[in-house]
């Protein structure tokens, strides 16, 4: 029973490492920086030419593993797929992760989290339904770990998207005062910035050159982006479509509106300083301060009342 207790652990150790060094020292990072010295058209004939220069987890893990993840994910609600897949693209796909990746994740997570809690049930008090129950408990909990990350990106990204959605339309609107069209002045923009909302532009900017409707491509910017600065942005674009509005009119009102909003999240994201900072103090500042100050005035009392010696 003990050897099969190590061997669950060893497994699931292992199970955990190759996880870990995975994400951190994978081939797809070293292989990343190389092409990244390439141009656009050179990493498509080298990943034709020589289908070795992808890294292994694409030509063997990844199939494998979306293989595995496709046949789970049909288990699951299509409710919850459908979610997690428009939260995946409100994340910008981090890593290039997908639902059948992301559903690989949380196998991974799940199985790792059920074996390391049974060994170490199982080495500690032994084999029985509580240990088993607990290990139940740990992997439901595991499965839902990657979710969490997936919120994190979510958040992140909509935040970096407010932060710089007031410069860019100022960009626009030099662009458009300049003379360009709106489209002229999208594909300027995208071309000379970097960041998720200049690649939301250029996918925009894509889907107005293949034929969809300009204000069904507005709104699957504002989808995919989830940021009411950019649904305000978008509404205000689909009137002046509508209703012949000058955009450089538009671009000008958007861009100061959405530099006054920037500043008042600033604002608020300070005023929320002081009382998150409460929290800390009182738990971890105030107990040592505390416990220096009265300190000795206690010791004193105590050998006053000769409680100490």
């Amino acid at each position: 029973m003990n050897i099969a207790a190590i061997l669950l652990a060893g497994i699931a150790a292992s199970l955990v490492v190759f996880t870990v060094f995975d994400l951190l020292f994978s081939e797809e990072r070293r292989v990343s920086r190389r092409l990244g010295d390439l141009t656009g058209y050179e990493q498509t004939q080298a990943t034709e030419v020589e289908p070795l220069l992808k890294p292994f987890r694409e030509r063997v893990t990844h199939p494998f593993s979306s293989g595995l993840a496709h046949a789970f994910a049909t288990l699951m609600p299509q409710a919850y797929v459908e979610r997690l897949r428009a939260r995946l693209v409100r994340a910008g796909n981090p890593r290039g992760t997908d639902v059948n990746a992301l559903f690989a994740y949380k196998f991974i997570a799940a199985a790792s989290a059920f074996l390391t809690s049974l060994a170490v049930t199982w080495l500690l008090r032994g084999l029985s339904a509580g240990a088993i129950v607990t290990a139940v408990i740990a992997s439901g909990v595991a499965f839902f770990v990657p979710d969490v990350w997936v919120w994190s990106a979510v958040n992140a990204r909509r935040l970096t998207i407010r932060r710089a959605l007031p410069d860019m339309l100022d960009m626009l609107t030099i662009s458009v005062e300049a003379g360009l069209g709106f489209d002229q002045a999208v594909a300027k923009l995208v071309s000379n910035s970097r960041g998720p909302l200049a690649e939301e532009f250029a996918r925009m900017l894509k889907e107005i050159q293949a034929g969809i409707d300009r204000s069904t491509a507005y709104r699957h910017l504002a989808d995919r982006t989830d940021a009411p600065e950019v649904a305000t942005f978008v509404t205000s674009m689909v009137q002046a479509d509508v209703f012949g509005i000058s955009v450089a009119n538009v671009l000008r009102t958007q861009a100061k509106e959405m530099r006054v909003k920037r500043r008042q999240h600033a604002e608020e994201i300070a005023q929320k300083a002081p009382v998150k900072i409460v929290f800390p103090l009182v738990l971890c500042i105030l107990p040592a301060t505390l416990i220096v100050i009265l300190g000795p005035a206690l010791v004193q009392i105590g050998r006053a009342f000769g409680l100490i010696p």
